[in-house]
């Protein structure tokens, strides 16, 4: 089994991708560190998609996957394709949803698949698929189980693939190995991103390896399931560079034999 790639989600530097200069300048950063894919998303400049794929070729980096709005899925899904596809990125994603719809409503998992089955459809006719990135809200009680879970018995693995972040579902209550475990079948992309606690007893976020989750059994388990992506995400730096984050990051999980 192929080791997964360690990519960057580029939410982390959201506050320096306003420019396409920015974007040209971060780009060569990240690539400086070592890291050779990157997940679009919270980027602020919205450059053409043949552009976004000559600023990403020229600092040697992968669009590997993305985070899209999901009513760009359901309104204009043949340009989502095509941007895509101008990037060689097969591997399309959700980063939330409404709520109030699909996750506080008894009948949002039905309303999702009845909307998801003819998108991933298409999606996998193009040669892609599709992704949900969960919080901690999706670790709401819906019966027996967590709406999660619920979603991913509901709907069929050739539908709709797991984006877990590993920060999110501790936070949620949750044992991350034991999740990616149980859905090992739907799993191209996994955020990385780790929690330690601060003075007042609050979660908070830090660079990958410098926190309290099991990084050796997480990585293990990613690599065993036939994980492609991991990026490492850190949604706050607290004030520290994020440039700095991703680079602490890098050189913890590339130690532990992951790049």
């Amino acid at each position: 089994m192929a080791k997964p790639i360690l990519g960057a989600q580029l939410f982390t530097i959201r506050e320096f991708t306003k420019t396409k200069e920015d974007l040209i300048e971060s780009f060569k950063k990240i690539a400086d560190i070592g890291y050779t894919a990157v997940q679009l998303s919270g980027i602020g400049v919205n450059l053409p998609a043949e552009e976004m794929a000559e600023v990403l070729d020229n600092a040697g980096l992968h669009g590997c996957c993305t985070h899209y709005p999901w009513d760009r899925f359901l309104n204009d899904l043949d340009n989502v394709i095509a941007e895509h596809q101008a990037w060689n990125c097969k591997h399309a994603a959700v980063g939330s949803l409404d709520q109030a719809k699909y996750v506080n409503d008894p009948k949002g998992i039905e309303i999702l698949k009845e909307e998801l089955t003819p998108v991933a459809a298409k999606l996998a006719e193009a040669g892609m698929d599709f992704s949900y990135h969960n919080h901690n809200w999706e670790f709401k009680r819906r019966g027996e189980k967590v709406w999660l879970a619920n979603l991913y018995d509901q709907i069929d693995s050739s539908v709709l693939k797991a984006e877990f972040d590993v920060f999110w579902v501790t936070a949620g209550g949750g044992d991350p190995v034991a999740w990616m475990k149980e859905y090992a079948d739907r799993q191209p992309l996994l955020h990385l991103k780790d929690m330690t606690i601060n003075e007042d007893r609050e979660q908070v976020f830090c660079p990958v390896g410098e926190g309290n989750l099991n990084w050796e059994l997480i990585l293990k388990t990613a690599e065993e399931i036939g994980v492609e992506f991991m990026l490492v995400e850190q949604d706050n730096c607290y004030g520290e560079d994020p440039f700095d984050c991703l680079a602490k990051s890098y050189k913890n999980v590339s130690a532990m034999g992951y790049k």
